[in-house]
This record gives structure tokens, sequence and C-alpha cells, in this order.
């Protein structure tokens, strides 16, 4: 049985969003869709039992909106739904286990919204056992296409860039695979964006200073960034693949280069503390200020 395509459903404008996203996303990758709603559990009692029969009927109704929402846009998406009882980031994170991906909305700047507050949101994105996706409110299928020529949007054009943000010291085959089948899955161009900084005065041993400023760093890095490329390169010979290196702050870099993408890609390396979750500044920086989906890759 193949894996589904799962994403986190609550109702607001976000969730809707991602739903929406995630029914393109499961089509592209000829996969099913499952619906998953987390509410909050509350012991059985005499005076709780009410209420809990009136979670399970907004949960319900929350569902069923989703539902219609799929249908009306992504009508031949094979698709299921459940509720899961809280707390909302174990279920979320058990309901991951057995996902392709998990797809949730997210606010940006704003943080997340519904179940997906705070600790929850730092909690699934930064524990999840498979790619997590994040999905702004508005988000439509003509964003991830470039615009028309008149300059109206449209989906009838090709897709946007897919921008892999890569960390050269620590590239993994985890993160790659999935920024190269995401391009694959829509014939769209990669773009592999690698931002490094020189060495301060202060790292540097006596003899070294002279390479704060060596003009040859950048064209090290090229270098070393198409090594890296390359086996990718020659399993994907199809993709056209745009290498950039740039001198700057990471988390600034892969946000402005993000800004024209259909998909932002970054790696979570998975922690071997996971009562502590992290993702990082840059995948913070990203989480926070792109406006495009964000997929967080988790690797060893």
């Amino acid at each position: 049985m193949l894996s589904p395509v799962i994403v986190g459903v609550d109702g607001s404008a976000e969730s809707l969003a991602a739903v929406e996203w995630a029914a393109r996303e499961a089509v592209r990758r000829d996969r099913p869709l499952r619906l998953v709603h987390a509410r909050n559990w509350q012991r059985r009692q005499a005076e709780g039992e009410p209420a809990n029969a009136a979670q399970r009927q907004l949960a319900r109704r929350t569902l069923r909106q989703a539902e219609e929402r799929v249908r009306g846009f992504v009508p031949d998406v094979h698709l299921t739904d459940e509720q899961v009882e809280g707390p909302a980031t174990a279920a979320l994170l058990k309901a991951t286990e057995r996902a392709e991906l998990l797809v949730l909305g997210s606010r940006g700047l704003s943080g997340f919204t519904g179940v997906l507050v705070g600790s929850v949101a730092q909690g699934v994105v930064a524990t999840a056992p498979r790619p997590v996706v994040l999905v702004r409110a508005g988000e439509e299928a003509e964003d991830e296409h470039v615009p028309a020529d008149d300059g109206s949007p449209s989906t009838r054009t090709g897709f946007r860039d897919v921008v892999l943000g890569i960390d050269l010291a620590d590239a993994c085959d985890e993160v790659l695979e999935f920024a190269f089948e995401a391009a694959r899955l829509r014939h769209a161009r990669l773009r592999v964006v690698y931002a490094w900084q020189p060495p301060s005065a202060i790292s540097l041993g006596p003899g070294d200073i002279g390479l704060i400023n060596d003009p040859a760093q950048a064209a090290e890095w090229r270098g070393f960034l198409s090594t890296v490329l390359k086996v990718w390169r020659d399993k994907y010979p199809e993709i056209e693949v745009l290498e950039t290196v740039v001198e700057g702050k990471a988390s600034t870099v892969l946000v402005r280069a993000a800004s024209a993408a259909s998909l932002l890609v970054v790696g979570r390396r998975r922690s071997e503390r996971p009562t502590v979750p992290r993702i990082g500044p840059v995948t913070h920086a990203a989480v926070h200020h792109v406006r495009c989906p964000l997929a967080v890759v988790p690797h060893e």
C-alpha cells in the first residue's frame, strides 16, 4: 500500500491552503491524500462527555469542509480522512510515521495557527521522521507557475524554480533527493543555493590572515558544489540545474532566492536529543519569512 500525503486540518485559512497544495502534490506523486484532524482528548466523565461529542462533531464538520475543498479543486485524488486524539504534537508525529510527507498550514511571521501553536509547531517541524511542508494562507495553484506572457497568473505555464538551500558541510542525500525529485515532478529547474561567509580574523591563525579576502574562495566553493551535485545531475539528466554560490548570511540569501520559487527545500538534522527540538537558524528564518511552500527534510 502506498504511503499517503498527509495534511493537518483545523479549518483555518492556512489549513485549507495546505489541503489544496497537498492534494496537488498527492496527484503529482501518484499517492493517496489523507486528511488528519487532531482534537483534544478529555477524560470520560459525566460532565465531559457532551464536550467530547461536540468536539467530534466539530472535527467532522472541519474534515467535511476540507473534503469539499479538495473535490472542488483536485477531484481525481484518492481521499481519506481521520480524527486523531491529542496532544496535537504527538498525534501529528504519529500520523507522519506512515506518511510520504506531512503538510501543514503556516502563518509565517505570525507563527502557526490552530492546533499548531508555539511548542506544538516547533515539535512537529523539528522532530517529524518524514519531510514536512509548510504552506501559507492564500497559496494557490497559480502561484507555483510562472506568469503568462501578459503577466497574469496561470496554471498553463511552466513551474517556477524549485530552490534548494544546501549546506556543503552537511550535504545529505535525503535532502538532495527530495529536491531533485520535486523538480522532476514539476518539470522545473532546480536552483541550488549555497551561501558562504569569509572567516573572521579572530577565527584564523597567525599565518591565515591573508585568506579573509581571498577571491579564490568563491571559485573553490563553486567547484565543491559542482562536485557534490555531479552524481545527482547524472541520476536526473532531464533536470536543468542552476548552481548559485553567494557570499552572505545564509538565511538572508535563501529568503531572497526563494522569492520567486514554487518550493523551497531545506534540510534539518535529526536531533540526538528528541526532547529538545531545534530547527536551526536558517530553517527558522525560512519558516518566518519565506512566502512560497517550504519543505523541511530530516536527515542523519
